[in-house]
């Protein structure tokens, strides 16, 4: 094989994964559109969805800003050199990174230190596995972090939230998928798509769980009892009003596949991948000779380019819903932050500063490198790249999942006087309690939206805890019309807590039994 020649195909493979989404993908992200009510929060943040999309294509920028942890699933005929294919992808991954197509997600485990490459212990993952036909199948998941941590594996029988006891049939299967939407809420970036992986043990479980959304979401499971599952899901879990971010709405999920492998007698595990509406999946087929790419994989269908959304179209549905969009400049007063109620959305100028979970980690110990009084911060890891002058460029820089940071956020918040929190996914009693003693706001930015969000971002003003890497440093980046929805208020309101009331409601009519 021609290794420079097929480390060529595996950078633009996982450039395209990283900057333009699949086919099916955009199908099915297009048809929750056309079900979205006309001028909810829902259909806003489809629109800004649908906006980021068209600016990644654009700009051959990530469509997320977390690229997650690389995972190729590679077939490659009998004689293959897997050994100078792994050295030609590692290559491959250190040039995206660079190149600002990926983010330095490899973290030591031990010491926190980020290799700034993409390369350490067990990443990116690569799985091989020979066949007999004369070509290679490689293909390539992109899975973030937020998605990833809904990830969630259940052992039969068990008793579950509004559902009551799961069996070991496919009924009580029925029940932890439709389980594993509900717990998912918006924190994984709704609407999602899901993996399922039947039987096996915990680690196959899961393998196979992945392994699934490798199939294309418009294929048909060959298993009858299984494709019949597959449609009862996609239809009742978007009955759960989780809707897009976790905002309500019609459509919560988006795809379901589901795989089934033997077990033992004693082990019943159901094993859900969770994975969010930037399903970033694409695969390629090669010439084991030349290293080319002969094929492009996931392309039936027509291409749907989605048309620019224009920022004017985006508030007047935000204006039909909240019936005004707020212009908020940074830094905030408490009055100010006390007049907003849940609900509202906000248009934010001026500054605001990164703060991932190094940087909350720091702050709960020692003083903030600047004066946070008033300020913002945005739970944002960024993909940033810096020119010749030494100038730093924002490539990417939608919101991460705010929930990790409950243990900290309240304290920090009333220790320095920040006003604003924005993130995805919303937080916990703790900071709701908080928001409500000090005079703070919880903002949910639509996860994901990473190009959107960067062409708000109209300077770097400086940096602070590059030692902890550039996703976890903490950033000073000046914006304009910078917008979000207002999910938890200073008067104890939240709308986390109540849609994942309602949802918890509308999930007990599924308790009966479906499949016999």
């Amino acid at each position: 094989m021609n290794i420079a020649a097929f480390q060529e195909s595996m950078y633009k493979l996982i450039v395209e994964t990283s900057t333009k989404l699949p086919r099916d993908v955009r199908r099915a992200i297009k048809s929750a559109k056309e079900r979205e009510n006309a001028g909810t929060r829902s259909a806003m943040s489809l629109d800004t969805i649908a906006n980021n999309i068209k600016m990644a294509d654009d700009n051959v920028s990530p469509i997320c800003q977390d690229t997650g942890l690389p995972t190729f699933k590679i077939k490659t005929p009998v004689g293959a050199n897997q050994i100078e294919m792994k050295k030609a992808i590692q290559a491959a991954i250190a040039l995206a990174t660079k190149d600002g197509k990926l983010r330095p997600n490899s973290v030591d485990s031990l010491t926190g230190d980020n290799s700034g490459d993409n390369l350490g212990a067990g990443t990116p993952v690569i799985k091989f596995e020979q066949w007999e036909k004369d070509y290679i199948d490689a293909r390539l998941i992109l899975k973030g972090g937020g998605c990833e941590n809904k990830n969630i594996q259940y052992s039969l029988p068990c008793e579950l939230d509004g559902l009551g006891r799961a069996g070991r049939d496919l009924d009580g299967i029925r029940k932890c998928i439709l389980h594993s939407v509900y717990q998912a809420q918006g924190q994984g970036c709704s609407a999602g798509f899901i993996g399922v992986g039947i039987g096996g043990d915990r680690s196959s479980g899961y393998d196979l769980a992945k392994e699934q959304l490798f199939r294309s979401n418009d294929d048909v499971n060959p298993i009858p009892e299984l494709q019949q599952l597959e449609e009862y899901i996609l239809e009742n879990a978007n009955k759960l009003g989780i809707g897009t971010m976790g905002f309500g709405g019609e459509t919560t999920l988006l795809g379901c596949k589901v795989g089934v492998i033997n077990r033992i007698p004693a082990s019943f595990f159901v094993s859900v991948a969770y994975n969010c509406w930037a399903f970033r999946r694409l695969g390629v087929l090669i010439d084991p000779e030349t290293g080319a790419i002969n094929e492009w994989l996931y392309q039936e269908g027509d291409l749907i380019d989605f048309a620019e959304q224009e920022a004017a179209s985006e508030i007047a549905a935000a204006s039909e819903a909240a019936n005004e969009v707020i212009t908020l400049e940074a830094p905030l007063t408490e009055e100010k932050v006390r007049q907003l109620k849940v609900g509202d959305v906000v248009r934010i100028n001026g500054m605001m500063y990164t703060g991932r979970d190094a940087i909350h980690k720091y702050l709960m110990d020692h003083e903030a490198p600047r004066d946070l009084n008033g300020q913002i911060i945005y739970h944002c890891g960024p993909v940033m790249l810096k020119d010749n002058e030494g100038k730093w460029h924002v490539k990417a820089a939608g919101p991460t999942t705010s929930i990790r940071e409950e243990p900290y956020q309240g304290d920090i918040m009333k220790k320095f006087g920040i006003r604003a929190v924005i993130g995805k996914g919303g937080m916990g009693p703790k900071t709701l309690a908080a928001l409500k003693e000090h005079g703070g706001v919880y903002l949910n930015a639509i996860g994901g939206a990473a190009q959107y969000y960067a062409d708000c971002i109209k300077s770097v003003e400086g940096v602070d805890l590059m030692e902890f890497g550039i996703p976890e440093a903490m950033w000073h980046l000046k914006v304009e019309g910078f917008t979000a929805v207002v999910t938890m208020d200073s008067h104890g309101n939240s709308l986390h807590e109540d849609v994942e009331k309602s949802s918890l409601e509308k999930l007990t009519q599924f308790k009966e039994p479906v499949f016999k």
